[in-house]
């Protein structure tokens, strides 16, 4: 076990409001290193631009070997489409930690009751549905409905998308009615789906969700899977011993019974990749988000 209690605990931010599933990630964290001896002082609340507001703060801190950011695809997203002081490449990537099935999701009242009848409908008048989600265009939400919508022959800039800064706010615009369909992360609405209030049509993950009565998209006959993740990036200009000390104790934490517990508890998996690994996971996934958002043309 790897021990902290003769130093300044770290603070993690987590880039989206309160609620959202960098908060619930950024939590998770504290609380399974809790069980490990690595203290953890704060959970930073810190939301704007889909985490690129998070970023900026990170990049800004040379050299501190207390703070860490949260992040996953919807940062690499945002920074697509948004302008930003700095990139990922300016920061340090620690460990991709979990991914995370993305879900289909209408309120309890709406008359769409299975992927079919979804499909249809859009494939019919895809002007008439209102998607959302709770991060951009480029980020987890976006991309999925994106290749959810090319997979079942819809242009997908045909359906209006709007933009909530994590599924915090997301929800209520979902339960009123005031959007249609929602795709968004698991973790975030298992309570809402257990109780019913909103209705998952499908798990975008090739195996079904612990916890979600839901199938997967390919045994509705939709060729695509689709999964979320989430990982730790630190500042820049960290000493090597540093970010082994970190990476040590990320790879001593998934090995929890703990961490085993919250992967379950959340519809997470495991996805452990750490150091120049991540970072190449990284720069892949930066090429996937722009190939989605704007694919390649023939002729």
């Amino acid at each position: 076990m790897v021990t902290g209690a003769e130093e300044p605990g770290l603070r993690v931010i987590a880039p989206s409001v309160a609620g959202g599933g960098y908060d619930l990630t950024a939590r998770s964290l504290a609380r399974g290193w809790a069980a490990e001896g690595v203290v953890v002082d704060d959970v930073l609340v810190l939301p704007g631009s889909g985490g690129v507001v998070g970023l900026n703060r990170l990049a800004l801190e040379q050299g501190n070997d207390r703070l860490l950011l949260v992040m996953g695809l919807g940062l690499v997203g945002a920074l697509s489409t948004t302008p930003s002081d700095h990139e990922i490449a300016d920061v340090t990537p620690i460990a991709r930690l979990v991914t995370e099935p993305e879900v289909v999701l209408v309120p309890a009242a709406s008359p769409l009751r299975t992927l079919a009848d979804l499909t249809n409908a859009w494939q019919q008048d895809p002007a008439a549905l209102q998607f959302a989600g709770g991060s951009a265009e480029g980020g987890p939400d976006g991309l999925f409905r994106t290749q959810l919508a090319r997979t079942v022959g819809v242009d997908p800039r045909a359906s209006e998308y709007r933009v909530f800064d994590g599924g915090g706010e997301l929800l209520p615009a979902l339960l009123t009615g005031e959007v249609d369909v929602a795709t968004t992360g698991v973790s975030e609405y298992l309570d809402q789906i257990a109780s019913g209030t909103v209705r998952a049509l499908a798990v975008s993950s090739s195996e079904r969700v612990d916890g979600i009565d839901a199938p997967t998209l390919r045994e509705q006959g939709v060729d695509l899977d689709f999964d979320n993740w989430r990982g730790i990036l630190a500042p820049p200009g960290l000493p090597p011993e540093r970010v082994d000390r970190l990476i040590a104790d990320v790879t001593a934490l998934v090995g929890s019974p703990l961490w085993q517990e919250i992967l379950a508890q959340n519809g997470w998996r495991d996805a452990l990749l750490t150091g120049d690994d991540f970072a190449s996971f990284l720069r892949e996934q930066a090429d996937l988000v722009r190939s989605t958002i704007d694919p390649p043309t023939d002729g």
